[in-house]
């Protein structure tokens, strides 16, 4: 079963308060769970909702019926970045998919994150967030439903910090700046993205880290994920990401094309510790 502990740290919390008020467990979940009496104590006892609580009161949050569609597969090759009982932190590597077009699928990401998390005795895994097939670097998942719902709500109001890395063709005048560019379908290909004024809202924000002779290295953060946002509005500059022939990159690149998730940051929602991680 798919679960985690709490130890309460002030007196008189409550169970409601904290799923409700402290961590915005959101509605349909809190109340699945209120249903469920998935709250215990150490002993497996069901704690009543309301009842205010001594300080260190040991807590397990149960999900019985949580579990993920992804077919398990091996993931030795898997690399954790970091992990609690609440996320996991992965390393995607370019060229391989986040998650199946249809499920349960295959030989993606999420399978073998979720022979990993089988392995431990768990029975579920969602991503928080995606990364394109060729772009490689950090990426978030969530270990219960309820760690799911926060860091959904987290990702909407821009609380996580995402950066990247990529190679730009080409001299960037400006050493930094912001892109602030709505981003739509292209009418003319099924899996493009262009800069549309009737597209949703995209910023990106940059800085240049090393001009080379040919091309500009800068880290980029995301204020909103549109697909394919950061090779979209670099592209619209007329500075592609190197290797990216899909948005007009004229550089033939070893390998996938040069864009990498460096770091993502966050306020943990549960623990309120301030979480950085990062991948080369």
């Amino acid at each position: 079963m798919t679960s985690f502990h709490y130890t309460t740290e002030q007196p008189g919390e409550t169970i409601e308060k904290l799923l409700r008020e402290q961590w915005q467990g959101g509605k349909k979940s809190v109340h699945q769970m209120r249903m469920d009496k998935s709250v215990t104590d150490t002993d497996g006892q069901p704690v009543e909702w309301k009842e205010p609580l001594p300080a260190g009161t040991e807590l397990i949050f149960g999900f019985s019926e949580a579990q993920s569609a992804y077919k398990p597969e091996p993931s030795n090759s898997l690399r954790v970045l970091w992990e609690d009982e609440h996320i996991l932190a992965v390393h995607k590597p370019a060229g391989v998919s986040v998650h199946p077009e249809h499920l349960p699928g295959t030989g993606t990401l999420m399978n073998e994150v979720m022979g990993y998390i089988e392995a431990k005795g768990g029975t579920y895994a969602e991503h928080i967030h995606r990364l394109d097939q060729h772009t490689a670097g950090v990426l978030l998942i969530a270990k219960h439903p309820l760690a799911k719902t926060m860091f959904d709500r987290m990702l909407e109001q821009n609380q996580i910090e995402r950066y990247y890395t990529a190679e730009l063709e080409g001299q960037l005048r400006k050493p930094r700046g912001s892109i602030n560019m709505p981003i739509g379908k292209d009418r003319y290909h099924a899996t493009k993205r262009r800069v549309s004024p009737s597209g949703q809202s995209a910023i990106t924000h940059f800085k240049v880290l090393e001009r080379k002779p040919d091309t500009t290295l800068v880290e980029a953060q995301l204020e909103t994920g549109r697909t394919h946002q950061i090779r979209v509005h670099f592209s619209h500059l007329g500075h592609p990401v190197v290797g990216d022939q899909l948005y007009g990159s004229e550089t033939m690149s070893r390998g996938p094309y040069k864009l990498v998730a460096t770091k993502v940051a966050f306020t943990h929602p549960i623990t309120s510790e301030m979480i950085v991680v990062e991948t080369e």
